[in-house]
């Protein structure tokens, strides 16, 4: 069986989660700081906060910024739920915005003048260039959740060279993972403190007062990162480089694999940019025909994603989304993660080319 994604795990990582479960600290400790500090260098941020999932991360961003009830917040109709669920957690509207079919990305040039906030998604792990905005909301939120190790020309994504605050998900079939996991970078340190009271119960030591005194005075939530997560997640950023350079190397060999068969490509990255590639999309007749004949043989193909104005929470007319009705008509996740080999993308590809025979373009 060949799943669409999947964590690669060895030895340097079981033995760092085997060091801090052998230590003092399980959560709250060191190695927490030590996976934000090494988030700091790899995104040229100045504060990076680790949170226990993505979607956590972007519930922080948003409540941190100050996002509430009467605000508007643009995001991209191609995206997963918490894209858009991050608005609502905080009483925030979510505003669904159509794709550019040149990135498959929120169109910039659709985003609403009267938005407050903008959580610009990179889908796949494509940089949505913010540069490109006509007008700048209040916030902007990057939804990095699938483009760590992605680089636009102003730098690394992370880098906040364009946003207030940038999200990012460590879950399994990411670029690296913590098991679950998240962390939002910003180089705002009032944005910083306020993602950490927020996911730590708001809480506010008071030492001043005594050494064990605090004050909460802001709702907050326990969104914490455990040691032994962040842990994993340190030896797995030592990898992040070798992890992105073998998903562009898959990413190009799929793209001359595919090149005679009728198949829409995933947008490449512009010259100056990286690609994080944690999803390889690609577009095909037949999805329900095509879908169906690559579980059977054991290729483990996905969609992503059911657009969000198609499900019920954020329903709106599809017709008022043509270019992401037109990405979403034929969309399939091919396998995409470092550990597969040569072999398996040739028979993801055969087995594909064998569902297609007979399909009509």
């Amino acid at each position: 069986m060949i799943p669409y994604g999947r964590q690669s795990v060895d030895d340097d990582d079981i033995a760092a989660v085997t060091a801090v479960l052998k230590g003092d600290w399980l959560t709250q400790g060191p190695a927490v700081d030590e996976f934000e500090a090494r988030l700091c260098e790899l995104t040229g941020a100045r504060h990076a906060v680790a949170f226990s999932s993505g979607t956590a991360a972007l519930h922080a961003a948003c409540a941190a910024a100050g996002l509430g009830p009467g605000d508007r917040v643009a995001t991209s109709a191609l995206t997963f739920a918490a894209s858009a669920a991050c608005a609502t957690y905080v009483g925030a509207t979510p505003v669904v915005v159509d794709v550019d079919p040149a990135t498959w990305n929120l169109d910039p040039a659709r985003v609403p003048a009267d938005v407050e906030a903008l959580v610009a998604v990179h889908y796949a792990g494509l940089p949505l260039d913010l540069a490109t905005l006509a007008r700048r909301p209040r916030v902007v939120i990057e939804d990095a959740a699938h483009a760590l190790g992605a680089r636009t020309p102003d730098g690394p994504v992370g880098n906040c060279a364009h946003s207030d605050l940038c999200c990012f998900s460590f879950h399994p079939v990411k670029v690296v993972t913590t098991g679950e996991g998240g962390a939002v970078t910003t180089n705002d340190a009032e944005l910083a403190a306020a993602l950490r009271r927020f996911g730590r119960h708001g809480v506010v030591p008071r030492p001043d007062l005594g050494g064990w005194a605090y004050e909460i005075a802001e709702e907050g939530h326990n969104l914490r990162l455990s040691d032994i997560a962040a842990a994993l997640g340190t030896s797995q950023l030592a990898k992040l480089e070798r992890f992105v350079t073998r998903r562009n190397e898959l990413a190009d060999r799929y793209r001359v694999l595919l090149a005679d068969l009728p198949v829409g490509l995933p947008p490449a990255a512009p010259v100056g940019g990286r690609h994080a590639y944690h999803l390889f999309p690609v577009q095909v007749p037949a999805r329900r025909h095509v879908y169906d004949a690559l579980r059977a043989d054991e290729v483990m193909v996905q969609v992503h994603y059911v657009p969000l104005y198609r499900h019920p929470r954020f329903a709106a007319d599809p017709a008022g989304y043509p270019a992401t009705e037109a990405v979403y008509a034929g969309l399939l996740s091919l396998p995409l993660f470092p550990d597969l080999t040569g072999d398996e993308q040739d028979r993801v590809v055969d087995v594909l080319a064998r569902a297609l025979e007979g399909t009509a373009a």
